[in-house]
């Protein structure tokens, strides 16, 4: 009788909620492997009249988050403001270096991340898309009972 033991692989998730204008939705379609949707966030931050916008570039992960964000790709690419309540996992600096323009041969750095959810989308002030609500996530407590 041979003793296996069998190991779960655990993760520590990072996950940033918030809201944010949709950019550049596109399709990537990388030499090797499946293609992906891809789109950048201005996700908006500080006081309400005063927004600034942080820029993340993110792979759209997940069959839901994929419908939606090409649901959108038009209204985005007709420049209309396409504002949505997202969740972004995993967030990541990356560097690249400017290839042209005043910064030329400099580095600079981006966001990178993953759009895991798109809770609710508005075209134009307009909303055209509500999630369902999410089941509560189980407490701690609850987790290790």
């Amino acid at each position: 009788m041979s003793n296996t033991s069998t190991t779960e692989a655990q993760y520590f998730d990072l996950h940033t909620t918030g809201v944010g204008y949709l950019n550049r939705v596109r399709e990537v379609k990388p030499r090797k492997g499946n293609s992906f949707m891809a789109v950048t966030v201005g996700a908006l931050k500080g006081a309400a009249d005063s927004v600034e916008y942080t820029y993340i570039d993110c792979n759209v992960v997940g069959e839901e988050a994929d419908k939606l964000i090409r649901r959108c790709q038009q209204a985005v690419e007709a420049e209309k403001k396409v504002l949505v309540g997202f969740r972004i996992g995993d967030i990541w600096p990356d560097t690249f270096t400017y290839q042209k323009g005043p910064k030329q041969g400099q580095t600079g750095v981006s966001l990178k991340g993953r759009l895991l959810y798109v809770g609710w989308i508005k075209v134009e002030g307009e909303m055209v898309y509500q999630a369902k609500p999410l089941s509560p996530a189980p407490s701690q407590e609850e987790q290790v009972a």
